[in-house]
């Protein structure tokens, strides 16, 4: 079996392992039912408002700070409740390579991201029924592709956190600040004392106007690039600190 074909294999087995736990734990659906809840609430406050146009743009302009506390419930047990357990080990002694775990954690968090967001798609139809003239699924495409891009994004920074500690609720505290600095940073770019450099160190990190693009239709793919390349970003750090781990 070549290397390539171990990875793929032993990645495809840990997402599959890790998908299926989150089903199987009363903490998953708890998960499923706080966004759900989170969604509901904030399409009924800002999309279905008497007077207003049929568009689902507020409902994801808000996706960052819908995912603000379940991105980190989702991620904070990938690798510290391993660690934690001890069960890292025989993960680690297996045939299973550090990259084949790592993207199977992160594969299996990311599908079960997926699979709690798919229930929500009712909500567009609901808007359509509700509504004349009826809404555009152009943007409403958009909107939840910048959902799964944010959502991964977010469970990337959880992962590194959760490879960071043994401690599952710390890796949600630092998932949940470090998603609340990527969701403020852009707020910094506007500081006018601050160096022209910094400023635009911040709006470049900020998620908020690419959010805002998204949900008004616009499908750039620097944005893609930018959610894409920060979370292999991540997930590189998080292989790297599990080797230097299990090295210690």
């Amino acid at each position: 079996m070549s290397t390539g074909t171990g990875v793929l294999a032993g990645t495809s087995a840990v997402a599959r392992r890790e998908l299926s736990s989150y089903f199987r734990q009363p903490a998953g659906w708890i998960v499923i039912a706080l966004m759900m809840f989170l969604m509901g609430v904030v399409f009924a406050l800002v999309v279905l408002v008497p007077g207003r146009p049929a568009s689902m743009r507020a409902f994801f302009e808000a996706s960052g700070w819908l995912l603000l506390p379940v991105a980190p419930a989702i991620s904070m047990r990938l690798l510290a409740e391993e660690l934690r357990s001890g069960t890292i080990e025989h993960l680690c002694t297996s045939p299973i390579s550090t990259p084949a775990l790592i993207l199977g954690k992160y594969a299996g968090a990311v599908l079960f991201l997926v699979a709690m967001l798919a229930p929500t798609v009712v909500l567009p139809f609901i808007l359509w029924v509700l509504s004349d003239p009826h809404p555009d699924f152009g943007p409403v495409l958009a909107g939840y592709l910048c959902l799964v891009l944010l959502g991964s994004l977010y469970i990337a920074v959880g992962l590194l956190a959760s490879a960071s500690t043994t401690n599952a609720t710390l890796a949600f505290l630092v998932t949940l600040f470090a998603i609340l600095g990527l969701l403020l940073v852009g707020g910094v770019a506007q500081v006018s004392w601050l160096p022209a450099w910094a400023r635009d160190a911040c709006e470049g990190l900020s998620t908020r106007w690419r959010v805002a693009d998204f949900a008004k239709g616009v499908i750039d793919t620097t944005h893609a690039i930018y959610f894409l390349t920060l979370s292999a970003l991540l997930l590189t750090l998080s292989g790297s600190v599990l080797h230097l781990r299990r090295s210690l």
